[in-house]
C-alpha cells in the first residue's frame, strides 16, 4: 500500500491483512499441463473448459481467454493462431478502456466483477512483445516491429501508462461528493491520491527493438535502441535491479563474417491476483458498527519459479548461460499499481456510499424508535445498531475482489548469444534448479547466417 499517501480524516490509516481468497479449481488441469511444457495440452483444456455449461472463461472474460489461449499457442509454436488470439485480445482491450472514459461514472464505479474485464497494462504491453516474437517466427519482420513500436514509442502504452487514469478519478471523486450530499451525508472527505507510476521502459521491448533493426541492416537506428536499453536500466532500479546483461553489449559487436545466434529464455510464471480483505477505520460514521469499514482489494502475489539456472550447448562442444534480462514479475507489479490505484479509488468510492447510506438509514431507525425517556432511547439504540449490523453484513457480501487476469505470462525473461561461422547447428537449451535438470528445449537444422537476425526462444514455466 506504500504507493497511496496518507491523506484520509483519520491520520493514522492502517489496513490489516485478514484473509486471502483462494484461486479458482477451474484451472488446474491447464497449470498442471503448463507445469509439464505440454503446451498442446494446456490449450486443448481450454477448449474443453469453454464447451462447458460453465464455462472456464465466461463471456465478460473474454480478454483471458484470448491472453492465455494466445500465449499458450506462442510456446506451443503455433504462432498464428497465437497472433489471432493475442490480437482480439488487444483489441478488447482497447474497447473497454473507450467505454471507461466515456460511459457515465455510475458505470465507472460499478463493482468491477458485474463488468468486462478490461485487461492489465502489463497485460497490454506483453501481448505485444509475444505477438512481435510471433510475427518474427513467421518471417514477418515488418509486423513484428509494428508491435514493438506500439510500446516503445510516444504516447505508445508505456508513455501514457503513469496518466491513463487520472481524468475518470476526478470526475469520479465528483460523483462521489454530489452522491453523498443526495442522501444527506454532509460530512467533507479527503480523498486517497495514488503516487505516479515510475516504470516507462522496458528493457525486452528495447532489446527485441535493436535485433529487429540489426537483422534489416539498420546499424544506427539499433544503435539508438541499444542506447535506450542502457537508459531504462540505469532509469527503472526497481525493477531493473541487475547487471546489464554481457550478451547486450556482444550482440552489437559481431565480428565481420560472423553469424549470432541470440536464445531467449522464458522462465516461470507472473504474478497472480489473490482477494484479500483490509479494514479501515473512519470516525464520523454515527453509528459504530459502521466505523469499521471493509475493503475487498484484488492484490498481486508472487509465483516463484524452480528455476535458477538456463544453460545453451552447441553442436561441437560450445556452451554459454543466458543472463537475466527482465523480471517480467517486477514489471508487472509496478506497471499493476496505476491500475491497482484506480480499483482502489473506485472501490474506496462505492464502499463508501454505501456504507454512508447505511449509516443515514440507521440513525434514521434509531431516531424513530428512540424517544425522551431513558428506555426508549435504549430501544432505539438498539434498533439502529440492528440495522447498522445488518446493513454492513450486505454491504461486506455485496463486494468481491476483481481477481480475473491473464495466467500465463512468463516470470522472468533472460538472453544470451554466441558468434558463429555461418553454417547449419542444432542447440540444446536446458533449464537447472539447484544443478536438477528441470526441462530441456531441442534446435536442430539452425541456419546461422550473417548480417541477419537469427533468434531462437524456449520456455519453462515452472
Amino acid at each position: 500500500m506504500k504507493h497511496f499517501s496518507a491523506c484520509f480524516l483519520f491520520p493514522a490509516l492502517a489496513f490489516l491483512f485478514l484473509s486471502c481468497a483462494s484461486t479458482s479449481a477451474a484451472y488446474r488441469k491447464i497449470d498442471s499441463a503448463v507445469y509439464q511444457n505440454d503446451f498442446e495440452r494446456g490449450i486443448a483444456e481450454i477448449v474443453i473448459g469453454q464447451e462447458k455449461n460453465r464455462p472456464i472463461y465466461p463471456e465478460k472474460n473474454a480478454v483471458s481467454l484470448f491472453l492465455d489461449k494466445g500465449i499458450l499457442e506462442h510456446y506451443a509454436g503455433n504462432y498464428s493462431s497465437s497472433s489471432r488470439d493475442l490480437e482480439n485480445a488487444e483489441r478488447l482491450i482497447r474497447e473497454s478502456f473507450t467505454k471507461s472514459i466515456t460511459g457515465e461514472i455510475a458505470s465507472y464505479i460499478a463493482n468491477d466483477n458485474t463488468k468486462e474485464y478490461p485487461g492489465e497494462d502489463y497485460e497490454d504491453i506483453y501481448l505485444n512483445v509475444f505477438n512481435a516474437l510471433n510475427y518474427y517466427h513467421n518471417n514477418n519482420p515488418e509486423e513484428a516491429m509494428v508491435e514493438i513500436r506500439k510500446i516503445t514509442m510516444p504516447n505508445g502504452k508505456l508513455d501514457l501508462l503513469s496518466r491513463k487514469y487520472e481524468e475518470g478519478n476526478k470526475s469520479a471523486a465528483q460523483h462521489l461528493l454530489e452522491s453523498l450530499n443526495s442522501i444527506g451525508f454532509m460530512t467533507r472527505l479527503e480523498l486517497p491520491r495514488g503516487e505516479p507510476v515510475v516504470f516507462s521502459d522496458s528493457v525486452l521491448a528495447r532489446y527485441l527493438s535493436a535485433l529487429f533493426y540489426q537483422g534489416r541492416g539498420n546499424e544506427d537506428d539499433a544503435r539508438i535502441e541499444f542506447s535506450r536499453l542502457n537508459a531504462a536500466f540505469k532509469s527503472n532500479p526497481k525493477v531493473y535491479y541487475h547487471p546489464i546483461p554481457k550478451s547486450v553489449g556482444e550482440a552489437q559487436n559481431v565480428p565481420q563474417g560472423k553469424g549470432r545466434l541470440n536464445v531467449i529464455g522464458f522462465t516461470g510464471l507472473s504474478p497472480i491476483k489473490e482477494e484479500k480483505i483490509f479494514n479501515q477505520f473512519f470516525p464520523f460514521f454515527r453509528n459504530s458498527a459502521l466505523r469499521y469499514t471493509q475493503f475487498k482489494l484484488p492484490v498481486l502475489v508472487k509465483r516463484p519459479s524452480a528455476i535458477d539456472r538456463i544453460q545453451v550447448k552447441i553442436n561441437g562442444g560450445q556452451n554459454f548461460d543466458l543472463e537475466l534480462l527482465e523480471d517480467m514479475g517486477a514489471v508487472s507489479s509496478e506497471t499493476y499499481n496505476a491500475r491497482f490505484a484506480n480499483i482502489f479509488f473506485k472501490t474506496y468510492i462505492r464502499t463508501i456510499i454505501k456504507y454512508a447510506a447505511a449509516d443515514i438509514e440507521a440513525s434514521a431507525t434509531a431516531s424513530r424508535f428512540g424517544g425522551r425517556n431513558d428506555n426508549n432511547k435504549a430501544a432505539g439504540w438498539l434498533a439502529g445498531m440492528a440495522v447498522s449490523v445488518a446493513r454492513k453484513a450486505t454491504v461486506d457480501a455485496s463486494e468481491a475482489a476483481d481477481i480475473r487476469m491473464g495466467r500465463y505470462f512468463p516470470d522472468k525473461a533472460y538472453i544470451g548469444g554466441i558468434n558463429l561461422e555461418p553454417g547449419i547447428y542444432s542447440a540444446t537449451v536446458t533449464f537447472y534448479n539447484q544443478g536438477k535438470v528441470i526441462a530441456t528445449a531441442d534446435f536442430t537444422e539452425l541456419n546461422v547466417r550473417a548480417n541477419t537476425l537469427n533468434l531462437i526462444e524456449a520456455a519453462s514455466l515452472k
